[in-house]
C-alpha cells in the first residue's frame, strides 16, 4: 500500500529549509540514516564537527551546543587548570628524577622513600647471604675452629639485619665482620658508599619538599573580584592583594596577563593568547612594599587590552584576567609566587574597595574583615575609547571657532589682492597691445591680446599666473 510503512523502515521526516535556503533533512540532523541496514545492531553516530563547521550549522541546532561554561585557566587558589597529555617522551621525566621526585603527591613521595630504603637493606642482605652461604659458613654454624665471614650470621634474616646495621651505622656489635673474609670488606665499602648517597638523596628530597615556599603563598591574599572605575579622571582596572603574615616578603613584584583567544589578520587561531596588562612597569608602580593591603591599578589606555570594552559589551567577553605575585620569603629566602585570577562574571564595573587602613592609638590596624567588600559608585558606561572621543569632541569647537575667524578675516584681503592683480594684468595686456609691432609680430588670423595667451596654455591662467607676462613678453 502506498501510505503503508514496514516496522523496520526509519520514518520519514519532512525537509527543514534554513535562514540560508539550504535544506537539511531532519533524520540526518538526529542521526538516522536512510541506508542503514534494519537488522544491523551497530548504531551510526554524527561524527564531531570541528568549530568551523559547527558555525555554519543552522542556529537552531548549533544553540545548544555553544552554550558552554567559561573553563579557567588559573584557578582561584593558584593552581593551573592544564592537564598533559599524550607525552611520548616520558624518559625525559627520569633525567631530571630528583624534581620529579619532589613535585610528587606526599604520600607517593613517602612510598618512594620507605621502598627505596627497604630495596637497598634486602638487595645487600641477600648479598651477604650468598657470600655466607657459598663459603660455606653455614654448615659450621656451631664450629668453633670455624672462622666465618661475619660472625653470627645463621640465615637470611640475620643477614638482612646486618645489611641494615651496616648501611644505618647502628653497630650493635653482635654480628661483626672478621678479617678472613676479603669479598665482605669489599662489599662492606661499597654498602657504606652507596648508602650515603641513598641517604643524601633521599633526606635532601624530603627536606625539599617539606621547605618549599607553596605554603607560604597561601598567607598571600587577592581580592575574590576586581573592579573598573575611575580614578584620577581615568577609567582603571583594579584588584586588591595582601599579606597575611608579619613577616614580609622581599622584593614583592606584581604583574597580570590577559588570556583570551584571537583569530589574526591572516585567518590563524591562536587560543588562549597571552597579552601582559600593564600595572606600573614603566613607573616602578609594579614593584611592591606589601605591609598592607594595596590595590593594583591598570590604567585603560590606547595600549589596553580594554579600550574598546564598555559596560554593555564586558559580559560578552571571553576573557581572563590572571595576576602573579611573586617575591622572596623572608625567613628561608627562597622565591613564592601566589596566583589568582578573574573571569568576566567577576570583573565589577562600578564598584571600588571599601578601605581597611585604620589609624590607632600609635599603629595602623588593617581589618581583613573588609577586604573582600566593594561599593558602587559614579561611573560612565561607555569604553576608554568612546570617553576619549567625546573629550576630543568638546575641545574642537572652539579651535574650529578660532579658525573661522582666522579666515574670515583673511578673506577681505584676499579678495582685494585678487581685485589688483586683475586690473593690473588688464593694463599690462593693453600695454602689449601698443607696443611696436615690429618686435611682436602676431599674424591677422590670430587674436590678439588675452586670446594669444589662451592659446599658449591648456587652461585659463588665473589672475596670480598672468602677473608673469609683462617680464616675458614686454619689449
Amino acid at each position: 500500500m502506498a501510505g503503508h510503512r514496514s516496522p523496520g523502515q526509519p520514518k520519514a521526516h519532512p525537509e527543514m529549509p534554513n535562514e540560508n535556503g539550504f535544506i537539511y533533512s531532519a533524520n540526518v540532523l538526529e542521526g538516522d540514516s536512510m541506508d542503514q541496514d534494519v537488522e544491523s545492531p551497530v548504531a551510526i553516530h554524527q561524527p564531531k564537527l570541528p568549530k568551523q563547521a559547527r558555525d555554519d550549522l543552522p542556529r537552531h541546532i548549533s544553540r545548544d551546543r555553544t552554550k558552554r561554561k567559561i573553563q579557567r585557566y588559573v584557578r582561584k587558589d593558584g593552581k593551573c587548570n592544564v592537564h598533559h597529555g599524550n607525552v611520548r617522551e616520558t624518559y625525559r621525566y627520569l633525567t631530571d628524577i630528583f624534581t620529579t621526585l619532589v613535585d610528587l603527591k606526599w604520600r607517593f613521595n613517602l612510598l618512594i622513600f620507605v621502598m627505596v630504603y627497604t630495596v637497598t637493606w634486602l638487595f645487600f642482605g641477600m648479598i651477604w647471604w650468598l657470600i655466607a652461604y657459598i663459603r660455606g659458613d653455614m654448615d659450621h654454624i656451631e664450629d668453633p675452629s670455624w672462622t666465618p665471614c661475619v660472625t653470627n650470621l645463621n640465615g637470611f634474616v640475620s643477614a638482612f639485619l646486618f645489611s641494615i646495621e651496616t648501611e644505618t651505622t647502628i653497630g650493635y656489635g653482635y654480628r661483626v665482620i672478621t678479617d678472613k673474609c676479603p669479598e665482605g670488606i669489599i662489599l662492606l665499602l661499597i654498602q657504606s658508599v652507596l648508602g650515603s648517597i641513598v641517604n643524601a638523596f633521599m633526606v635532601g628530597c624530603m627536606f625539599v619538599k617539606i621547605s618549599q615556599p607553596k605554603k607560604r603563598a597561601e598567607t598571600l591574599v587577592f581580592s575574590t573580584h576586581a573592579v573598573i572605575s575611575m580614578r584620577d579622571g581615568k577609567l582603571c582596572l583594579m584588584f586588591r592583594v595582601g599579606d597575611l603574615r608579619n613577616s614580609h616578603i622581599v622584593e614583592a613584584s606584581i604583574r597580570a596577563k590577559l588570556i583570551k583567544s584571537k583569530q589574526t589578520s591572516e585567518g590563524e587561531f591562536i587560543p588562549l593568547n597571552q597579552t601582559d596588562i600593564n600595572v606600573g612597569y614603566y613607573t616602578g608602580d609594579d614593584r611592591l612594599f606589601l605591609v598592607s593591603p594595596l590595590i593594583i591599578s591598570h590604567e585603560i589606555n590606547q595600549q589596553s587590552p580594554f579600550w574598546e570594552i564598555s559596560k554593555a559589551q564586558l559580559p560578552k567577553e571571553e576573557l581572563e584576567i590572571v595576576v602573579i605575585l611573586e617575591g622572596m620569603v623572608e625567613a628561608t629566602g627562597m622565591t613564592c609566587q601566589a596566583r589568582s585570577s578573574y573571569v568576566t562574571s567577576e570583573i565589577l564595573w562600578g564598584y571600588r574597595f571599601t578601605p581597611v587602613l585604620t589609624l590607632e592609638d600609635g599603629f595602623y590596624e588593617v581589618d581583613y574583615n573588609s577586604f573582600h567588600e566593594t561599593y558602587e559608585t559614579s561611573t560612565p558606561s561607555l569604553s576608554a575609547k568612546e570617553l576619549a572621543e567625546l573629550a576630543s569632541r568638546a575641545e574642537l569647537p572652539l579651535s574650529w571657532s578660532v579658525s573661522s575667524k582666522l579666515n574670515q578675516r583673511a578673506d577681505p584681503e584676499t579678495e582685494e589682492e585678487e581685485k589688483n592683480l586683475e586690473e593690473q594684468t588688464e593694463r599690462n595686456v593693453l600695454q602689449m597691445d601698443e607696443a611696436d609691432t615690429d618686435l611682436v609680430k602676431v599674424p591677422s588670423a590670430l587674436p590678439r591680446g588675452p586670446s594669444l595667451l589662451s592659446s599658449r596654455k591648456t587652461t585659463h591662467p588665473t589672475p596670480r599666473d598672468l602677473s608673469y607676462l609683462p617680464a616675458c613678453l614686454g619689449p
